[in-house]
């Protein structure tokens, strides 16, 4: 098989050669795009191009975002006719040790996308920086949400493996080209019903700087992350497939709606009147913000046990 890594590089040139050194030989390609580096990333790389015939250099004259350097890799790598495509990044945050288990899925056709996780071993997540920490445990849920993929606990994790099939089935117009890029691919990949696979592994951090801001992550993906859950729901439960969720869907939120709207609207009432609230005024939106309550619950246990298994 024909398995290829590709690694967007932006200001990483004290990194990249020590990432390129560790790929194991048996690797046929190794797509390297620069994204418009103000370092000398561009220089080792021509450099180590022509030390390795397996090197394959790319360059944007315009910086595109670390998802628009992986996009051009991936066009690469399927016009080189790569089975398995491996995402890397320059920065030597991911041991290239962990390749062989990475693929093994997609190579015994047990997955589709594979992806390191990094919350598997205690001591490799002590040593993970504690903002960095924080942030990837707080945004895994909304990632989960809103891609559909409930069983993946390190969904940021950017080292990441996918079959050929699969790259040509999603829209990669569609990825977003930043930040957002795992995230993004997760999302595409559940419609194309990928099977996602985790493999447990240890992240290495030194003296690399992360490019993504904590600002950044606040105010720009949890609209994305909102926008894509919805869209999900409204495509998985309404037009794709009507299910026993939508029911549970289109009866629980109108059945909260409507009790919430009229037990507020009759206490607001009856407490400017002074005056209690018959028993059935009250026993009629509790029961139905209840009853709307389970429904939604319903939903949700189902919506966290149906995502692509096979």
């Amino acid at each position: 098989m024909i398995v290829t890594v590709v690694i967007p590089c932006y200001n990483v040139a004290n990194h990249v050669e020590a990432v390129i050194r560790d790929i194991p030989a048996d690797i046929a390609w190794i797509i390297a795009v620069d994204d418009c580096s103000s370092d000398h990333t561009a220089e080792i790389l021509d450099r180590l191009a022509q030390a390795d015939s397996r090197i394959i250099c790319l360059r944007h004259e315009k910086n595109q975002g670390v998802g628009g350097a992986v996009l051009t890799g991936f066009k690469k790598s399927l016009e080189v006719h790569s089975d398995i495509i491996i995402k890397m990044d320059g920065d030597h945050q991911m041991d290239s040790a962990y390749i062989p288990a990475l693929i093994k899925p997609l190579v015994e056709n047990k997955a589709d996308y594979t992806k390191g996780n990094r919350f598997r071993d205690l001591k490799a997540l002590r040593q993970m920086p504690v903002l960095r920490r924080i942030g990837n445990l707080g945004l895994s849920f909304f990632i989960k949400a809103a891609s559909g993929y409930w069983n993946i606990f390190d969904p940021s994790n950017g080292f990441v493996a996918i079959s050929n099939e699969m790259l040509q089935s999603i829209p990669l117009e569609q990825i977003h080209k930043r930040y957002f890029f795992e995230s993004s691919m997760l999302i595409e990949l559940y419609y194309s019903n990928a099977v996602i696979q985790e493999i447990p592994m240890k992240a290495r951090y030194g003296d690399e700087q992360s490019q993504l801001s904590v600002t950044r992550t606040l105010f720009e993906f949890p609209p994305k992350l909102m926008k894509a859950f919805f869209k999900r729901i409204i495509l998985k439960y309404f037009l794709f497939d009507f299910n026993i969720a939508s029911l549970y869907l289109l009866f629980g939120i109108p059945f909260m709606v409507i009790g919430t709207v009229y037990g507020v609207t009759n206490f607001i009432a009856y407490s400017q009147h002074h005056v209690g609230a018959p028993t059935g005024t009250v026993v009629i939106p509790t029961l139905l913000i209840i009853l709307g309550f389970q429904l939604l619950l319903s939903a949700i246990s189902y919506d966290i046990t149906n995502y692509p298994k096979k």
